[in-house]
């Protein structure tokens, strides 16, 4: 069976990653217009269960949901999507997530890395880290803007997701890039008003 995985329902466009379901649930009553859970930490029943109520707060709702590396209780618990890094493609059932219907989500920090990641014909691919970022030690320096737009006319017609020190300050300029969505972290897990911040992003795309 060809592997596969379906585009996203909606555009990507605003993409928060935050650290719980309370976060979660947070940038869904926000109207986010993609959430991914990242918890590094998560193990066992405790994962199971913060997952599935990641799951229950986003269903019904505009927020598209990715989970990031926990793919088989993402599976399980019938989410949205996953969200893998470069090391996981080696380790996941890449087939039985086609099969799922599940979308799929790779990040890429290099021309080599993204065609691994459009091999596999992903629903997005992730470019980064395009500015520096303290939310995770990165493999590679800060790719910049005309590396990110080199991205994104190499991935196509695949959605391509900026990530990695974007804020308020810069994210028009990464729109200019080409590239279909903004993901970010500290930009609203430290924002005074967070709601206010997620509608602030989304303005980008009606100007």
């Amino acid at each position: 069976m060809a592997i596969y995985f379906p585009p996203p329902v909606s555009p990507l466009r605003f993409y928060a990653v935050v650290p719980d379901a309370d976060w979660v649930a947070r940038m869904v009553d926000a109207g986010a217009d993609t959430v991914q859970l990242r918890h590094k930490q998560l193990c066992g029943d405790a994962r199971y269960r913060e997952i599935e109520r990641c799951v229950a707060y986003a269903a019904g709702s505009g927020s598209q949901l990715f989970i990031n590396d926990y793919w088989q209780e993402a599976m399980e618990c019938g989410a949205y999507g996953v969200h893998l890094g470069q090391e996981d493609l080696d380790g996941a059932d890449l087939a039985a997530l086609s099969a799922s219907g599940l979308r799929l989500g790779v990040s890429t920090h290099s021309v080599a890395e993204l065609d691994r990641a459009l091999a596999v014909r992903p629903s997005y691919a992730a470019c980064g880290a395009v500015f520096a970022t303290t939310t995770k030690t990165m493999p590679t320096a800060p790719q910049g803007l005309d590396k990110l737009a080199a991205y994104v006319r190499q991935a196509g017609d695949t959605p391509t997701v900026a990530i990695g020190g974007i804020d308020l300050n810069n994210a028009a300029a990464v729109l200019a890039t080409g590239v279909s969505s903004l993901a970010v972290v500290r930009a609203v897990t430290e924002a005074a008003d967070p709601a206010a911040a997620v509608k602030a992003f989304q303005a980008l795309w009606r100007d």
